[in-house]
């Protein structure tokens, strides 16, 4: 049965993971709670460095496939950089994700300046999840990727985003990069779930980077990242092993051949 946000919505901690293919959004299906396909897919699969290079056509694409793939978890769409500059663009492009995949949320970078947006979103039946705190879209005009919360005017500014974000009818609310009592604060003052990705022990659920999770990303390693599997060593060892084989003439054997 497909997870809905209402199942998910109880006293256990929420689990997402990004995913961005069917092969990967299979073998988390029956584990996370949550997919999402997130803009991150041009770092991870494109080499980029920074997620603003992600297009529409982009994230259909690799959210039809996670559809392909995942059959029980609640999967949430990236809108990318650009995508949601007006409100009337961001239904636009929210309605291409609900007609063309089968997305069940769409999530947007914004505090309360995004709020308008998200009401004509929710008005027009489109599931929209929040992001607030370190926003990787407004990375290069911030200057870089910024912890937020540190003083008493990012704290009101964050509490006051997230309250607007809420009352605009979004179904769930990011917290990214964020000072943990700041985090729980948010957490304990509005209703809709939280996830967090460094923002501490408090949130309603936490989401990893699938590739930065498991050992696959290698050029650094955020603090609030926890490698359960070092992946590019393991994929590395298992490669040479298949060219030596071949070299060898060990690969194929009998076993293998028709």
């Amino acid at each position: 049965m497909k997870n809905t946000l209402n199942k998910l919505y109880k006293k256990e901690k929420l689990t997402m993971i990004t995913a961005y293919d069917a092969l990967f959004a299979k073998i988390f299906d029956d584990i996370a709670d949550i997919i999402l396909v997130g803009d991150s897919l041009n770092m991870s699969f494109m080499g980029e460095s920074d997620t603003l290079t992600a297009t529409m056509d982009q994230m259909i694409y690799h959210t039809k496939a996670v559809c392909n793939g995942a059959k029980k978890a609640y999967i949430v769409c990236d809108m990318p950089f650009g995508s949601y500059s007006t409100p009337e663009k961001a239904l636009e492009n929210a309605i291409r994700v609900y007609k063309e995949t089968k997305a069940d949320a769409v999530k947007l970078e914004g505090g309360a300046e995004k709020a308008k947006t998200v009401k004509l979103l929710t008005n027009n039946a489109i599931a929209v999840v929040g992001h607030i705190g370190l926003m990787p879209q407004f990375s290069r005009s911030e200057g870089g990727y910024r912890v937020k919360g540190k003083d008493e005017f990012s704290k009101q500014k964050l509490i006051e985003d997230a309250k607007a974000i809420e009352e605009a009818g979004a179904v769930m609310l990011v917290i990214e990069g964020v000072k943990e009592e700041v985090a729980k604060e948010i957490t304990e003052m509005i209703d809709i779930p939280t996830i967090g990705i460094g923002a501490g022990r408090y949130t309603t659920g936490q989401v990893l980077v699938w590739s930065d999770m498991l050992g696959f990303f290698e050029e650094f390693k955020p603090k609030f990242v926890r490698r359960y599997l070092n992946g590019a060593e393991k994929v590395r060892e298992a490669v040479k092993k298949y060219v030596e084989d071949v070299k060898s003439g060990n690969f194929p054997g009998i076993e293998e051949i028709y």
